[in-house]
């Protein structure tokens, strides 16, 4: 039964993770409401071993559909996994609390920004090239990469809002290159947890596998539905964000 729950969840996740990331919400509480004895570390180390399968498949799906700016990404890939890196280290001589209680009201404010502006991320107009594209996509790399490794939550979003306010890519094609930084985060990720033992690869494999289903028919119903369902999955994912930071921070 535990393997159906975990698995399921996986499915779903790797699902909505494909569209515009977020799947952790419903695949990291499965994990610790399944096996509640069972070290935190070890359960995030399993989650993410599972989902970067899936993350993987999402990346190579939409490359050869939608075209992907190399260039500037594959540097901010790096800038990403050095990022969160030096996240996950730090993290282990200072405290993230102080973050519990300001994510909620930051995911609030990208909630509203991109419902005021109904426009954002509609049509794909990149408003640099070159070097300076680069540059910035390196710049979001390196600091939601830290952000993922130090504390995690809402890391996707993160990135898919960052691309559409900052560089004017659309929803879909911030997806697109969200799940490759994503991507290299969680390799960073898993190497820490790996060199921890905290992961259960006896787990992490029939998770993977379900994760990558999920991925497929999510990175199918994106690429067919294109952007507004993507932005209207993101309004949706960040809502379900503020919902579950906002009970940890100030409730429970």
């Amino acid at each position: 039964m535990e393997w159906i729950i975990v698995s399921l969840a996986s499915l779903l996740a790797g699902f909505v993770d494909a569209i515009v990331g977020g799947g952790g919400l419903i695949l990291v509480p499965a994990l610790f409401a399944t096996f509640t004895s069972a070290p935190p570390a070890t359960l995030l180390g399993t989650n993410k071993s599972a989902s970067i399968c899936g993350t993987a498949m999402a990346t190579w799906q939409y490359s050869r559909r939608v075209q992907m700016p190399w260039r500037a990404m594959l540097p901010a890939a790096g800038a990403g996994f050095t990022g969160s890196f030096f996240g996950a280290w730090t993290v282990t001589v200072v405290s993230a609390d102080f973050l519990r209680k300001l994510l909620p009201l930051i995911l609030l404010a990208v909630l509203l920004y991109t419902l005021a502006k109904k426009e954002l991320g509609r049509h794909h107009e990149p408003r640099f090239a070159g070097r300076m594209e680069t540059a910035l996509a390196c710049l979001i790399g390196l600091t939601i990469g830290f952000y993922d490794g130090f504390f995690g939550p809402g890391a996707g979003s993160f990135f898919v809002f960052a691309f559409v306010r900052l560089l004017g890519y659309d929803f879909l094609n911030a997806s697109v290159s969200a799940k490759l930084l994503n991507l290299a985060t969680n390799v960073a990720a898993i190497i820490l947890f790996a060199s921890k033992g905290h992961i259960w690869w006896h787990f992490a494999l029939p998770l993977a596998v379900a994760n990558v289903a999920g991925s497929l028919l999510g990175t199918h119903m994106a690429l067919r539905h294109g952007t507004g369902f993507v932005r209207a999955i993101f309004i949706l994912v960040v809502s379900l964000l503020i919902l579950k930071t906002g009970y940890d921070a100030f409730l429970r």
